[in-house]
């Protein structure tokens, strides 16, 4: 078996590959594009093939950027398009794939690697680690209502801008616009380029299938919010908001739960500590639900990768670092002084023994290394390390990541 990269003439091999692998046929092709392939770069595209040349198997990275902790950005490499045939599954066509795309990003200078998982269990024994998560929140509109703002006799807080209303096809470079500001502001959340909005490639509302937008413009008339929705049995569903502005999403919020005609409002894409469950007279009225993991991180250059991120405490932590899939392992002395961190290698004693895997849970501030030494994947080795750790790795909030691919 042989892996190598795609070309331009690969594509249709490539996307047949890619789809038989999950027991799907490729979509028909649609006026205003829609394929989610179309977005592909094929020169980031890899095919296992057997001797004679069938393709049997498949990986590929999107360019993307990545919002660290302390609104830094970092080149991110989006994996995507994994599989392999039913046929040649458990021979070691998967790890051989991973391995070499591996290879190939830290030949490209990348330090980071990110991707949505298909199955949790999968992608841990290759050194990625849950970062990012998200969920839905559900609210009936008969119990909607907000409840006052602390310090106002009344729930109707004064409202600056409007709202209008749009078909997504109308509005595309209004929300790729609003997008790029807003993914510039949280941590987790990944770029967006232009050719994904060009192309019309990805979900809902970027894609063609109908979508109305509700497009939030602040006092002077700019575009500063939108939320992408559907309805459908009287359930309005908001495929995502997007706006850096609390404010502005909270007016959105009230738009969709005070749409007509409809019986309750399902926000798809949420982080799970959003504050909207605490703006409603009801607490028990937003529903959680579907909390799942959606960004994996892997770090293929620890020093480099801790370096990029933003920090906001002082301290230092020697951490013995394992990677198992690459046969690595590495000790590194981490010191932060105003926001920024140095890492080189120590043979100092570790704080912490972790996974690769591990590290890059942690890397966004989303899941603390307390949680991950209570399971048992952390080892640390002198009191006040967890604590610590958990001080440093913590972010100015919760790191979430909307975009699918």
């Amino acid at each position: 078996m042989e892996i190598r990269s795609a070309t331009d003439d690969d594509l249709e091999v490539f996307v047949d590959t890619v789809h038989a692998a999950f027991g799907r046929f490729p979509e028909a092709p649609v006026d205003g594009g829609g394929l989610w392939w179309s977005a592909l770069e094929t020169d980031r595209c890899l095919l296992a093939v057997e001797s004679d040349g069938r393709p049997v198997g498949t990986a590929a990275t999107h360019s993307f950027e990545l919002t660290l902790p302390g609104e830094t950005f970092a080149p991110a490499a989006g994996v995507t398009a994994v599989g392999v045939l039913p046929s040649h599954r458990r021979r070691g066509v998967l790890s051989a794939m991973m391995r070499h795309q591996l290879a190939e990003l830290r030949a490209r200078g990348e330090f980071l690697s990110v991707l949505l998982a298909s199955e949790a269990p999968i992608y841990g024994r290759f050194g990625y680690g849950p970062a990012a998560y998200t969920a839905h929140l559900t609210v009936p509109r008969r119990e909607a209502a907000f409840a006052a703002p602390r310090g106002r006799h009344t729930a109707e807080a004064p409202v600056s801008g409007s709202v209008e209303v749009l078909r997504s096809a109308e509005c595309g470079e209004i929300m790729e616009e609003v997008y790029d500001r807003y993914r510039r502001t949280q941590p987790g959340a990944l770029s967006r380029p232009h050719r994904w909005w060009a192309l019309r490639a990805g979900r809902p509302p970027i894609s063609p299938e109908p979508r109305y937008v509700a497009v939030h413009r602040d006092a002077d008339g700019t575009p500063d919010g939108y939320a992408g929705y559907s309805i459908d049995s009287g359930t309005l569903t908001v495929d995502e908001t997007i706006t850096a502005d609390d404010a502005v999403f909270t007016a959105l919020a009230r738009f969709a739960l005070d749409h007509d005609l409809v019986s309750r409002v399902v926000f798809k894409h949420v982080p799970p500590d959003h504050p909207l469950r605490w703006q409603l007279a009801d607490f028990r009225a937003g529903e959680v639900s579907g909390v799942t993991d959606w960004l994996w991180v892997r770090l293929l250059d620890v020093p480099r990768a801790l370096t990029a991120r933003g920090w906001f405490m002082d301290g230092e932590l020697v951490l013995d670092v394992a990677d198992p899939f690459l046969g690595e392992r590495g000790r590194y002395l981490l010191t932060v002084r105003d926001g920024k961190a140095e890492c080189v290698t120590t043979d100092r004693e570790p704080d912490l023994s972790l996974d690769v895997s591990d590290l890059g849970s942690a890397y966004l501030g989303g899941t603390a290394p307390s949680t991950l030494v209570r399971a048992g994947h952390i080892r640390a080795h002198r009191p006040g390390a967890t604590a610590l750790a958990d001080g440093l790795f913590r972010g100015e909030r919760s790191p979430h990541c909307l975009h699918w691919f």
